[in-house]
């Protein structure tokens, strides 16, 4: 590498089934980088099979940082992201590689680069409120509410996301402006470092959807209803919890526990998770400024290595 005013980094993100983990192991056998992982689904321990984790033989050759550090009671927010990876760069930096960010989660990836906004602390009074209202109405028309005062933070969340939506509705309330707008607001400094930001989206949809079904089929076959049976025997688990809101691990509990029938448990998963792509697909062309790829491109892994030969030696 040729020298340059900041340390280089390189931000591998997409939808999910868009390929991003086996592009970044192909990085990692061309170039001196190491690999951080940017999902919020597996920084859980024990959730393997529904959150697609790599193998551990897979790990064991190519190490990601932040796979596997709380517990599935535990929650991980985006500013302890923040915090986590940047300091893993730093490392990654001082020992003389690249680090390469690699993941889904788009709320994570704005973080790193635009820090966190000063958004007004949570009011008890205006949550039991919000609340009530969902009770009455359902959280799908508290995401409808939510699309009609603030449509760029609506565009993003499920509209079962109670969590989310309670937040994004409160902050309306609260301060009269949207979340989306505090968001862009940010004050915090960008983080030194020079990013080359790589986009994966699908050339067409469908046959990213086909992808969605086969895996989520895969991960049913590779005993994703037994991986969630071990889970709320080892833990303190209720669906309440970040860990059992991740797509996939919903739907098995709910057919686990009746609440929807087990016959629909693999259809809700592969529409969930395909919802999930669709927020994923628009925070990606929406919020940020990446060189976007084909993810369905068979020369995927080598038009991406020879960008970031280009980015290395620039």
């Amino acid at each position: 590498m040729t020298s340059r005013k900041l340390p280089p980094a390189i931000l591998l993100m997409g939808p999910t089934a868009s390929g991003k983990t086996a592009v970044a192991m192909a990085l990692a056998d061309r170039f001196p980088v190491e690999l951080i992982s940017v999902d919020s689904a597996q920084v859980f321990r024990d959730m393997d099979v529904g959150t697609a984790k790599p193998a551990p033989e897979m790990l064991a050759r190519y190490p990601h940082r932040l796979i596997d550090i709380i517990s599935p009671e535990e929650r991980y927010s985006a500013a302890r992201f923040r915090a986590d990876a940047l300091a893993a760069m730093d490392e990654i930096a001082a020992a003389g590689k690249v680090p390469v960010l690699v993941g889904g989660t788009m709320l994570y990836f704005r973080a790193l680069l635009h820090g966190l906004a000063d958004l007004p602390q949570a009011d008890p009074d205006i949550r039991a409120e919000i609340d009530a209202e969902a009770a009455r109405l359902g959280w799908p028309a508290m995401h409808a509410q939510l699309a009609e005062l603030d449509p760029e933070t609506a565009a993003r969340l499920h509209p079962t996301d109670s969590q989310r939506l309670q937040r994004a509705l409160e902050i309306c309330r609260l301060t009269g402006r949207t979340m989306s707008a505090l968001l862009a607001e940010s004050a915090s400094e960008a983080p030194a470092w020079d990013f080359l930001s790589l986009g994966l989206l699908p050339g067409e949809r469908s046959v990213l959807h086909e992808r969605i079904a086969r895996r989520f089929d895969e991960m049913l076959l590779g005993g994703l209803d037994d991986e969630v049976r071990r889970l709320r025997e080892k833990y303190t688990l209720d669906l309440g919890l970040p860990s059992m809101r991740c797509v996939g691990y919903r739907q098995v509990w709910e057919a686990q526990e009746g609440l929807i029938p087990k016959k629909e448990l693999r259809d809700r998963g592969v529409f969930a998770t395909r919802q999930l792509a669709k927020r994923q697909i628009t925070w990606l062309t929406n919020s940020f400024e990446a060189e976007n790829f084909d993810c369905l491109d068979s020369q995927l892994s080598e038009r991406i290595a020879e960008r970031v030969d280009r980015f290395l030696g620039a």
